[in-house]
């Protein structure tokens, strides 16, 4: 009986960290297609995460930022956000938009 206890508790040790591995790439992929560009006014945090030299932290000041000052007009308006200067702009530019601020359905 000990044995099957060591087995069970093996596999669902096994099984959450292949869980863990998987997910993250898993969750990206749900996120948004490839070549489909990050709406910075609908974007929530994992999909802002996407970005390069975007982290947790600076994806929240994203969100509390637009939530402070509503929708970005313009995409060099994310330069206002702390953390994110010209440098980091210039790798995001093409990768991000503005639009209508509503979250599709």
């Amino acid at each position: 009986m000990k044995g099957l206890k060591r087995r069970v508790l093996a596999l669902s040790v096994f099984v959450g960290f292949v869980f863990f591995l998987l997910f993250p790439v898993y969750a990206q992929a749900q996120t948004k297609s490839p070549g489909e560009k990050i709406n910075l006014n609908t974007a929530s945090l994992v999909e802002l995460q996407n970005l390069p030299q975007i982290g947790p932290k600076i994806a929240q000041r994203i969100v509390d930022y637009r939530k402070q000052n509503g929708s970005f007009k313009k995409i060099e308006e994310l330069m206002k956000v702390k953390g994110i200067g010209e440098k980091v702009f210039n790798k995001l530019k093409e990768l991000i938009t503005v639009g209508p601020d509503t979250q599709p359905n």
